[in-house]
């Protein structure tokens, strides 16, 4: 006989979080035991036999649980509670209560959730190097330390996205935040890419690359593999952030210029308690439909006075790419004002 049972999550943050990197950990969940599982908003139906059921929703109540003491919920967790063979309140006992941990008994995490960062300051920190390199630069850079929502205007090539990204994992080093999102709008750069294969996160990567550059530019590669299978760092197209908001998170919004209005006023009320966004772009060029006012501009117009947003805008002097990138930014500012190519 089938029988159905419902956990209700607190959050979009909680369901993330539970469900693991491309829904990972929920199926193993359901593997383990042989349920059916659906989410609907933030309530996970669960369905199966008398006992199946139970235990799936022992489990994921449990999972709630080393998420709110630990501020995480990594992959050993799941290893750990699934591979048990205990149920209901031991279940919860023998995972949560082990202060007599041995090296051969598999661990429940409790250190806070950087505690990666902390592991890679041992090498060579990169991101504590980069500096400023133009005096329009480092009145960037002293924006978004002192304000909470930071708009940079400027050229191709003067360090707006990777001076921003820099900023981003240093607030994550000192533990300033506990989360770095990364938003680019999905717009063609004027060419059809036509159907992309692949799962989710291959569609978006063409448009999200920039910033993984910035990011693997900065980081080891396992540092940051481990930052995105965890979400402390997540990367994602702008349409994935309605609905939600985020607390203790730097978030960046590159190639504001491509967004809408619309889009923009929905990205910055996004900010949750004490979060910071940083929006990068470059007014004079975008790739929406001739006739619309592009998020950027607009939002720098609309919110200049208003008291925690600083507005920085850049030059050709603060080009800092290849010599040739200045005098090519120059000479396509003197023949023309419209679009172009960033």
């Amino acid at each position: 006989m089938t029988e159905e049972a419902t956990v209700q999550l607190r959050s979009q943050e909680e369901v993330r979080a539970l469900f693991g990197p491309r829904d990972e950990y929920m199926r193993r969940l359901r593997r383990s035991t042989g349920t059916q599982m659906v989410l609907r908003g933030n309530v996970v139906h669960v369905q199966g036999t008398a006992e199946q059921v139970e235990r799936c929703s022992n489990l994921l109540k449990l999972w709630r649980e080393i998420l709110r003491r630990n501020e995480e919920f990594l992959d050993g967790d799941v290893a750990n509670t699934l591979d048990s063979n205990l149920e209901g309140e031991h279940l919860h006992n023998h995972v949560l209560d082990k202060d007599d941990r041995s090296e051969e008994v598999p661990t429940v995490p409790t250190e806070p959730r950087n505690r990666d960062i902390r592991a890679g300051r041992a090498g060579k920190d990169k991101v504590s190097l980069i500096r400023p390199k133009t005096d329009g630069q480092r009145v960037y850079v002293g924006a978004m330390t002192e304000k909470p929502l930071v708009f940079c205007d400027g050229p191709a090539g003067c360090g707006k996205t990777y001076l921003a990204v820099a900023n981003a994992l240093r607030a994550l080093h000192a533990e300033e935040v506990r989360k770095v999102v990364l938003v680019r709008p999905a717009v063609e750069a004027g060419e059809k890419l036509g159907f992309l294969p692949g799962d989710m996160f291959a569609k978006v990567n063409p448009f999200v690359r920039p910033l993984l550059d910035a990011m693997n530019d900065m980081l080891d590669f396992d540092q940051v593999r481990r930052y995105m299978a965890n979400d402390v760092i997540e990367i994602a197209p702008l349409a994935f952030m309605r609905g939600r908001t985020l607390n203790d998170t730097f978030m960046i919004l590159d190639e504001g210029q491509n967004t809408t209005t619309t889009q923009m006023k929905m990205f910055l009320t996004r900010m949750g308690i004490n979060s910071r966004i940083v929006v990068t772009g470059d007014g004079t060029q975008n790739d929406l439909p001739i006739g619309t006012k592009n998020g950027l501009t607009d939002g720098i117009q609309r919110l200049s006075g208003i008291e925690g947003v600083a507005i920085v805008r850049l030059t050709g002097q603060d080009i800092v790419r290849h010599r040739l990138v200045r005098e090519i930014v120059s000479a396509y500012e003197a023949g023309e004002t419209g679009n172009g190519i960033d």
